[in-house]
């Protein structure tokens, strides 16, 4: 099996954080807190360096103990649990994608001349983000040299603002600092905090750094440190050139602060780097992200094909390629939402940090006599410190911001979204929740038995058995017995069910159900492990049916020869799964790729025929196949 390569350093991961970490707050955010807090943006910019350098030393704390491709994710499981870790994965995924659909955004607003057809604009966009997935493609390598190009051109960019502006400065510019009430400091920061963030990009790719529990740390806080001080280096240019109360209404601050330095000629290719910059952190978040879904799907909380690595290009291609997907989808539908989406990425982030910082204090009553190269100061209560002001920044945000609660209504709505996506994981791969959950929606089962397997679907699964009368059945996945009634039907007083679940509520029902209706030919077996075996007490049967059962089998091999082993030859199989929910969600590789099932099926004993028909929210898989020594056709 393919692994990640391990080849970057101190220098790949500066270039990557720095790339990462300059959004579009490094840019717009003077202006756009100025608007609130006058000249204390200039406070505002402090605070944020300062409370940065703490995130970032929370950040290296957490990869010194788990330097693994997960991030952030790896953090919260260690220190929630799965449930947990995958909210704050899918929070970040989908704050991923905003970012990475605003920067593109805000880069070709900055380059493309007012008018300029929309059509040509996304055209533009998308060409981009398929051209920075397929750096991602090419291997680390490439792809740290991109980063280190883009890093370069960024510092490069700001000492150009920075270094011929400081003599330029006017200081009446900065007589009235606090000319608005202090708290505006707060909303301030919530349009300025974006930009210096980025840590998590870095804690992606730590699977691929040499030595990533000591580099990785040294490398985030020295680049914070340098971020910190090139924003507020072109906050006070900026200001000392511009009075707040001009630069705060300007549509292209950094443009006019710069024709004020460096002129026309200047100025444009200030506007340029400005490009080059944000389609580096682009490229940044890009390259990072996939390594997340890599780790999320390796866990099977997220879908199990993302796992996969490029057997020579030693990168997640799958991974990349969905991202590349989503990302333009999210172009797509949301593109001239620029402002609206930089408001919808910042609380996400926020919530996200904030749940990785008060992981710091958990784990270091947890794992306390773990080894940590790094180790932030005052870790148990620092972070919880950092949290709730995160959480003040947001609550400023909503109170003296209208439309702010409508907004964060909306990220809350995506973060809920998250949870079905979840709990399907989880009934796919985990044995004890797929039994709690069958359990909990045992009666749901019953009361909407024939929306989830309509009668077209029972008869048409037992008309395919030719000859069922008296003979002697297996239901595999019984459930509340929608099946099992019809088949007992069929197979006549003469003839013989055996029906196991892992659900003892369904099973409960399934007896009731049975019992009122004066049916005795059926045997119920109650299997804590029928995910994985046919129960040891069943020796013989004719045939097999199976609804919805198949898809959350921990080994079908294993469980596909023990069926075969029970069987005569010539004995049958009829299975019906549930596939393409909600016409959206993939399903297990092998059950998506009727090729590989065909070879399964074969491999262990059985020629099979497959076919699908359409449901409302999913379509129905059947597949009907024999005992056989041989490949055989199936009528």
């Amino acid at each position: 099996m393919s692994e990640l390569k391990q080849s970057l350093g101190f220098g790949t991961i500066i270039a990557l954080t720095i790339t990462s970490m300059v959004g579009t707050g490094m840019f717009f955010g003077t202006a756009v807190g100025a608007k609130y807090s006058g000249n204390a943006v200039i406070i505002a910019w402090i605070i944020l360096v300062a409370i940065s350098l703490y995130v970032a030393a929370c950040f290296g704390e957490l990869i010194s103990l788990f330097p693994s491709a997960g991030g952030v994710y790896e953090f919260a499981k260690q220190a929630y649990g799965f449930f947990v870790s995958f909210i704050v994965g899918w929070v970040t995924w989908i704050m991923s994608n905003v970012a990475i659909t605003v920067l593109t955004i805000a880069a070709l607003d900055y380059i493309l001349p007012p008018g300029f057809d929309n059509y040509y604009r996304l055209g533009i966009a998308v060409s981009i983000i398929v051209f920075m997935n397929f750096i991602a493609y090419l291997g680390v390598d490439i792809s740290g040299a991109i980063l280190t190009i883009f890093a370069l051109e960024t510092i490069a960019l700001f000492l150009a603002i920075i270094v011929p502006g400081f003599p330029q400065i006017h200081a009446s510019n900065f007589t009235h600092i606090m000319s608005k009430p202090w708290t505006m400091i707060f909303v301030s920061l919530f349009f300025m905090v974006e930009g210096l963030m980025g840590w998590e990009a870095a804690s992606f790719l730590a699977e691929e750094t040499k030595d990533a529990a000591r580099v990785i740390p040294r490398a985030l806080v020295v680049t914070t440190l340098i971020g910190g001080l090139l924003g507020i280096g072109v906050a006070v240019v900026s200001l000392g050139v511009i009075p707040w109360e001009t630069l705060s209404n300007l549509n292209a601050p950094i443009n006019d602060v710069a024709f004020m330095i460096l002129g026309a000629k200047g100025a444009h290719y200030v506007s340029i780097g400005i490009v080059i910059a944000l389609l580096g952190s682009v490229a940044g978040a890009i390259i990072s992200t996939p390594r997340l879904l890599l780790a999320m799907a390796r866990d099977k909380v997220f879908i199990s094909q993302l796992a996969a690595i490029h057997p020579t290009r030693k990168t997640p291609h799958k991974a990349i390629f969905f991202q590349a997907i989503v990302t333009i989808a999210l172009l797509i539908l949301t593109f001239g939402n620029y402002e609206f989406l930089l408001a919808l990425f910042t609380p996400l982030a926020l919530m996200m940090y904030s749940s990785v910082l008060v992981a710091v204090p958990i784990l270091r009553v947890k794992m306390k006599d773990a080894k940590r190269e790094f180790k932030a100061p005052f870790g148990f209560f620092g972070p919880i410190v950092i949290a709730l002001f995160y959480s003040g920044v947001v609550v400023a945000w909503i109170l003296f911001t209208q439309g702010a609660m409508q907004i964060f209504n909306i990220a809350l709505s995506l973060i809920g979204a998250g949870i079905p996506i979840y709990l399907l994981m989880i009934f796919f791969y985990n044995t004890d929740a797929i039994a709690s959950f069958l359990n909990s929606f045992a009666f749901l089962n019953l009361w909407f038995e024939g929306f989830f397997l309509p009668k077209r679907i029972r008869r048409e699964l037992i008309g395919s058995i030719k000859d069922i009368q008296d003979k002697r059945i297996l239901e595999y996945g019984a459930g509340v017995g929608t099946l099992t009634i019809q088949i007992a039907k069929a197979v006549g007083p003469g003839g013989h069910i055996i029906a196991t679940d892992l659900s003892h509520k369904s099973l409960r029902i399934l007896e009731k159900r049975l019992r009122r209706r004066k049916i005795t030919q059926v045997k119920i077996i109650h299997d804590i492990h029928h995910t994985s075996r046919i129960h040891p007490d069943i020796s013989y049967a004719d045939v097999v049916f199976s609804v919805g059962v198949l898809s959350y089998i921990q080994d079908v091999n294993k469980v596909l020869s023990q069926m075969n082993r029970i069987l005569p030859e010539s004995g049958q199989i009829c299975f019906v799964e549930y596939v393409n929910f909600f016409k959206m969600l993939p399903d297990k590789e092998w059950l998506s790729d009727l090729d590989m099932l065909r070879s399964i099926m074969r491999g262990a004993g059985f020629s099979v025929r497959i076919h699908k028909k359409k449901g409302v929210l999913w379509n129905y898989l059947f597949i009907y196949g024999i005992k056989s020594d041989h490949e055989v056709p199936i009528i």
